[in-house]
């Protein structure tokens, strides 16, 4: 019986031990299973995206369906999917589980979805339809320009999108202690690094193609606003013309009462607004006129305001008249009523003059509508909203609680109250976190946007950097974010519409910006994930939003390409693009895509009064849709503004001008989808009695951020030896970087570490190329008596104009200085003088012909690349550099000697600081002459330094060490103008 007994429990306990073998060595295969799907899975991903060790695998059985679910953490279902990388993956598990699983269905989730269905709706055979987010389109657009001399069928026309550009300044809630809500870093902040895509790139480029842009910031750098409203009387004018149907007035309206306003003090309900009924006879129509004074010269954004009331009519019609004409625009009054509304930004001169004004009628097309009329805003103006309790202010005396930056440099939080928009939309806080507020106030801003105001919104991006550091030369790079659960935990919009359409979304743009910046600036640009998180601009909108973080703010390299504006437009145009195609795709349309700006601009006389202008096309080798069908050619004349255009069907025209006014001209190339960014401006001048002719060559068509070094220990950038050239303007420069230390750490915002900066300009709106340099030098050539056409330098190298037609040639080289960003092989962009240039001028001097030149790097940037270009430098400029390191100027005395034919005495000051008027000049030229025909004529600082060379042999030759149109005061340039032509034209 023992040894039964014995024998039953041996038995017992080798079965025990042999089950506990097979489960320890299930315990022990399936994590390593795990793990090596974790990491195969991670290498796959690696393909299309940046992304952590993908973790926590489970793979779940289901035997009553026969099914094995593969899961994993969130970093598996960040990557963009595509067919390729899921039949990886697809292949991948069955290839490790097939064996196991015999005949099993083998499913890949993330998110809860099948990842085969994460493929977004354009790349799917058999497309998802509920997620195809189609918005309601107004059977009127919200605005149309009447004046616009092209028809877009393929663009963004009646499409409605809400944008926004990172936080802005927030009051800190002490009232008197205004703060950013990044650190400045590498001579810049968030929420000004981002206004500067946003502002002079992505809003235009949408709007070119058609599209209504809303923004809950203000969108003028301009810091002057005029207002011109009924419910105030100043020295700007409200005039009322009755004819049958009389304005009347009613309440609310808007009321500018106050200096400045504090939590719910909501001006759009504190004045009055008038109404009219529409009538079609226009000799019985009644208008109103908003007379602005104008307190400077300059571009001013023009704002309307009206109210929306029971049969408002679609089509109020609103003239602007500015300096370069009138502009026309029909406007839907049935949405938009309350707040204000963009039009554009129009060129006004300084003073109350009776032809700038904005005008309304009561004419229209259907008898018996209601048109309505508020206030009028010129400009963006500076900050009026405070931080303050509101029993702390008396509004009689001035107050220190507003944050004194100019509006467009606050939050959405701010500029909302000033729009009319309830204090329930940009204060979620009720005035207790003004951060919070700031961030908050979007997502619903976009949904009051649609229910309160009634506009149709299609989508809706929020432009972002982001925190984080990369070692060495790696780039953080972009990262997207969609939301797909919202607050109430639905994965609906409102409509019906799946979420899941703004990760489609989001995985479009994402890779338009991917693959652009990759094929122009940065071949190993990294592209991040697809986040599926709860951030509340992303999550509240009942619209597709993007949360875009484009690139990190805090890491050297990415930022070396964000101060860029190259980079900038490319990035901007990528997101258009991204908008673009997303739009087409969700609502069935083919796209076009706008053209890039022509190329090889020339003009030329004819005859004394008819003139030739010539320009190519320029391919988007990203694009083949971008080519242009037509061309938008605008004229000014003297000092005014652009007129509207009219459309030219080739690529030259013959016009005819008057003598004794100088024209200027600019292009746009127009397709079916959108109009480009304008050419360069040149200008023509026909003197009524001549005493000769120049050639203008415009040379500077540079636009780059500031030079940058990296020595391992310190990096960082060089303001002070190379500042970098800004398009147009640039507003996100706060002060130079005075930490290069990259082992520096973060502290506080306050002691941010490697890449800190000054906060010396963070108000300022600094000057940039503005491309109409022509007509700055033309206004002293017409001075002293002469005419002038003028040209790009790409025309010249093509060998499109004869040089040798002229007597003078003057050649503006700016800040041109050969420039290269990114690791993508190309020639260097931005040198003074390419060989081809350098030639064509050789023989051009060689047969006597003169030639003032004028530029920061005139001698420096050429002469140590070849020795053609040294040669080119010494013989035909005849300058050398000088080697000198000392080079912070601003002044420039003028000394000729009284036989050299040349008339230069006295002094002059040119831009060598950030300002408002013109680019400015931080490390001019230092000349010397480079042989015995050639003198000095000027010297910096009155000192031994020379800024001005001479010389006089087969030909007459004037170089500036410095740029002539930076010179500060106008009759300075004058003056040094008429000697030089008086020298160049001697016989």
């Amino acid at each position: 019986m023992k040894n039964s007994y014995l024998r039953t429990f041996i038995l017992l306990f080798a079965v025990v031990a042999m089950s506990h073998a097979t489960l320890s060595a299930q315990r022990t295969k399936r994590p390593t299973l795990e793990k090596l799907i974790g990491d195969s899975l991670t290498v796959i991903a690696h393909q299309y995206a940046f992304s952590d060790t993908i973790k926590r695998v489970a793979i779940t059985v289901n035997k009553a369906e026969r099914m094995v679910i593969v899961t994993a953490n969130d970093d598996f279902g960040q990557q963009p999917f595509r067919k390729e990388n899921v039949d990886q993956i697809y292949g991948l598990l069955k290839r490790q589980l097939s064996s196991d699983y015999p005949g099993y269905t083998i499913v890949a989730m993330a998110y809860q979805k099948d990842i085969r269905q994460l493929i977004p709706n354009y790349l799917r055979p058999i497309a998802d339809s509920i997620r195809y987010y189609r918005a309601n389109q107004l059977s009127v657009p919200a605005v149309s320009e009447l004046d616009r001399p092209y028809q877009l069928s393929h663009g963004l026309t009646n499409r409605n999108i809400a944008l926004w550009h990172s936080h802005g300044l927030h009051n800190l809630l002490n009232d008197t202690v205004w703060g950013w809500q990044r650190p400045n870093l590498f001579q810049t902040v968030e929420d000004l690094l981002t206004t500067s895509f946003v502002l002079p790139f992505l809003a235009p480029m949408l709007e070119n193609a058609g599209a209504r842009v809303y923004i809950p910031r203000e969108r003028d750098v301009n810091p002057n606003e005029v207002i011109v409203d009924n419910d105030k009387a100043d020295r700007s004018r409200y005039r009322e013309y009755n004819d049958l149907y009389h304005w009347k007035k009613y309440i609310p309206g808007f009321a500018d009462y106050k200096k400045w306003y504090t939590y719910q003090e909501n001006p759009f309900i504190a004045g009055t607004y008038v109404q009219a009924k529409t009538l079609t006879d226009p000799y019985e129509s009644s208008r109103i006129e908003w007379i602005p004074d104008i307190p400077e010269e300059g571009m001013y954004a023009v704002y309307i305001s009206f109210r929306t009331v029971d049969n408002s009519t679609t089509e109020a019609q609103y003239s602007v008249h500015h300096t370069g004409g009138v502009t026309r625009f029909s406007v839907n009054q049935t949405v938009n009523g309350g707040t204000w509304l963009y039009l554009g930004h129009f060129h006004f001169d300084k003073g109350r003059k009776a032809d700038s004004k904005v005008v309304l009628t009561n004419h229209s097309t259907k008898n018996g509508r209601i048109v309505t009329a508020d206030a009028v805003k010129f400009g963006g103006g500076m900050g009026t909203v405070t931080g303050a309790k509101a029993q702390l202010l008396i509004d009689s005396i001035p107050t220190p609680f507003v944050s004194g930056f100019p509006r467009f440099a606050e939050g959405a939080r701010y500029w909302l109250q000033w729009a009319g928009v309830p204090d329930s939309v940009y204060s979620r806080t009720q005035n207790t976190n003004h951060y919070s507020d700031d961030f908050q106030s979007r997502g619903h801003w976009v949904n009051y946007l649609k229910e309160g105001l009634g506009v149709p919104v299609d989508l809706a991006f929020a432009f972002h950097t982001d925190a984080g550091v990369r070692t060495g030369d790696s780039i953080v790079g972009t990262l997207g974010i969609a939301t797909i659960t919202n607050s109430i935990g639905d994965t609906l919009y409102k409509n019906g519409t799946s979420r899941w359409a703004a990760r489609d979304m989001v995985d479009m743009i994402q890779s338009e910006i991917v693959h652009s910046i990759r094929a122009t600036h940065r071949s190993d640009w990294t592209r991040r994930g697809i986040w599926n998180r709860s951030y509340s601009e992303s999550r509240v909108p009942e619209v597709p939003t993007m949360l875009l973080e484009l690139l990190s703010h805090q890491n050297f390299e990415d930022m070396k390409y964000a101060l860029d504006p190259g980079f900038r437009f490319t990035v901007s145009r990528a997101i258009y693009k991204g908008i673009l195609k997303y739009l087409a795709v969700s609502n069935n349309r083919d796209y076009v895509v706008q053209p890039l700006p022509i190329s090889h601009f020339s003009s030329r006389f004819i005859t004394p009064t008819v003139i030739s202008l010539k320009w190519k096309a320029t391919p988007d080798p990203l694009e083949p849709t971008a080519m242009p069908s037509h061309y938008r050619l605008q004229t000014r004349i003297d000092g005014g503004g652009f007129d509207n255009g009219f459309m030219v069907s080739s690529d030259s025209i013959y016009l005819t001008i008057e003598p004794g006014k100088i024209y200027s001209f600019k292009l746009s190339a127009v397709n079916s989808g959108g109009q480009s960014f304008p050419s360069e401006v040149l200008s023509v001048y026909k003197a009524p009695h001549e005493k000769g002719e120049v050639l203008i060559i415009n040379g500077f068509d540079r636009v780059s951020g500031p030079e940058h070094f990296n020595l391992g220990p310190v990096a960082g950038f060089l303001n002070d030896k190379d500042a970098g050239v800004p398009y147009l303007y640039d507003v996100g420069f706060t002060g130079r970087q005075h930490d290069f230390s990259v082992s520096s750490p973060y502290k506080s915002n306050r002691v941010p570490g490697f890449g800190a900066s000054e906060r010396t300009h963070e108000d300022l709106v600094i000057r940039g190329n503005t491309f109409d340099y022509p007509y700055l030098h033309g206004q002293s050539i017409r001075k002293a008596g002469y005419s002038f056409v003028s040209t790009s330098v790409a025309a010249v190298r093509a060998g499109d104009i004869t040089l040798e037609k002229y007597r003078m040639i003057n050649f503006i080289a700016g800040k041109q200085k050969q420039t290269i960003l990114g690791n993508v092989k190309k020639a260097p962009q931005f040198q003074t003088f390419p060989l081809d240039l350098q030639r064509r001028i050789r023989t051009y001097t060689q047969q006597g012909g003169n030639l003032l030149v004028s530029g920061a790097y005139v001698a420096s940037d050429m002469y140590h690349s070849d020795a053609e270009s040294q040669q080119f430098i010494e013989e035909v400029l005849h300058v050398q550099p000088d080697t000198t390191e000392y080079k912070k100027y601003g002044m420039v005395r003028l000394d000729s000697p009284a036989d050299s034919g040349l008339k230069l005495q006295g002094q002059l000051n040119y831009h060598a600081l950030p300002n408002t008027e013109s680019y400015f000049v931080e490390d001019a030229d230092v000349l010397k002459p480079a042989d015995m025909n050639a003198w000095v004529i000027g010297w910096y600082n009155g000192g031994d330094q020379p800024s001005m060379i001479a010389s006089k042999g087969k030909n007459k030759t004037i170089v500036l060490g410095f740029p002539f149109e930076t010179i500060t005061d106008t009759s300075h340039r004058d003056k040094l103008m008429l000697s030089i032509l008086q020298f160049m034209f001697k016989k």
